[in-house]
């Protein structure tokens, strides 16, 4: 893939995207200006993919209107399709992040890589729409399912009651704790454990969390983690130094504040974990203003990379996750039934120091 020329990548990953159905019959296709923008390349390269997308009939280009994906392209991938060995859904209960998409990105991969075709659902936090989506792929006769559950505290029974029927699914990112299904993690608690380890080494004591509401299985390792960093060397758990909260408290018009205003209450604390990369955003938000309004700065380490120049972070192989999960689903298809539970190792991106290149708005 990187010895073809570079419109020849790009003309691949628009013939991905309608296989995929991402993109469908009669949909625009990006623009050259706007594919000079996604990819980085110059606009004769842009130019001569979409010119060669159109002459192989994948896409018409309609003067003054842009480019469209044609009915031939359409009916090709039908039929691609239909000589696959079937569907696997996917279903998750969000595409808000990085880490989300590159899941998806991974799982398609290595789905495709394998005959079959992937078809996706996402749940927005919603276990009714779990439920459905469990449904609807059973109707149409998915092969397989790759499930990321809802953060809810209790698992779906229409979950439970595919592991009871032993329908060939995969857990990803969290598991049934008291039921032994197929699934596949990151290391969560020796990650964050490492994490905490490197702040106590630079001196730090008094050591912040911000997580949501401890409810699942990723939530409960990386507390854990946090805890043993401590206990493993004798230095008090302080719970007064966590922040929890509230699935509807975390939005970008309400957290930040939230989360200044409890380190405002914590004078003590000199540096922070957040549980993922989303609440590591609103956290810098709110050390960035409170430094610029006291002077009083705070290090932030997180799980998940933030996007956010200086920071510490985990790091999870997302591409590695994703092949087990896939092999794991594969193997259940193919008539062995071994449930496990595989757990990926992460590592620490460390930063030594850190300074905000961001514009931060007032909070």
């Amino acid at each position: 893939m990187k010895n073809e020329p570079l419109y020849q990548q790009i003309k691949n990953k628009i013939k991905e995207q309608i296989q995929s159905g991402k993109l469908r019959m009669g949909d625009r296709v990006p623009s050259e200006k706007e594919l000079m923008e996604e990819y980085h390349v110059s606009q004769i390269t842009t130019k001569n993919a979409l010119a060669g997308l159109a002459e192989e009939g994948i896409v018409e280009r309609i003067k003054g209107k842009g480019t469209f994906v044609s009915e031939s392209a359409f009916t090709s991938s039908m039929n691609q399709q239909n000589k696959s060995k079937g569907f696997i859904g996917l279903i998750l209960p969000t595409m808000k992040t990085k880490i989300d998409q590159e899941f998806v990105n991974y799982i398609e991969k290595y789905v495709a890589k394998n005959g079959h075709q992937l078809i996706v659902k996402i749940t927005r936090e919603s276990q009714f729409e779990e439920a459905i989506a469990i449904e609807m792929y059973k109707k149409m006769e998915v092969k397989g399912m790759i499930i990321f559950p809802t953060e809810k505290e209790n698992y779906n029974e229409a979950v439970l009651r595919l592991s009871l029927d032993k329908f060939p699914f995969v857990l990803i990112d969290r598991y049934l704790e008291n039921i032994l299904t197929y699934s596949v993690a990151s290391e969560n608690e020796n990650g964050t454990l490492e994490a905490i380890s490197y702040l106590l080494d630079k001196g730090h004591k008094n050591i912040g969390l911000i997580s949501p509401i401890i409810t699942n299985t990723v939530t409960e390792e990386r507390a854990k983690g946090f805890e043993d960093a401590l206990l493993k060397r004798k230095t008090t758990i302080n719970k007064n130094l966590w922040l929890t909260l509230e699935f509807n408290d975390i939005s970008k018009n309400k957290t930040p504040k939230l989360i200044k205003d409890f380190l405002l209450t914590k004078p003590e604390m000199t540096a922070v974990f957040t549980m993922n990369a989303e609440l590591a955003s609103y956290t810098h938000l709110a050390i960035t203003s409170l430094k610029n309004e006291t002077g009083r700065d705070i290090e932030l380490i997180t799980f998940d990379p933030p996007g956010i120049s200086g920071i510490s972070f985990i790091e999870q192989n997302i591409e590695e996750c994703s092949k087990k999960t896939v092999e794991l689903l594969l193997e259940q298809i193919d008539g062995t039934y071994n449930p496990r539970r595989i757990f990926v190792p992460v590592k620490l991106n460390q930063c030594e120091h850190f300074e905000s290149l961001l514009l931060v708005d007032k909070i």
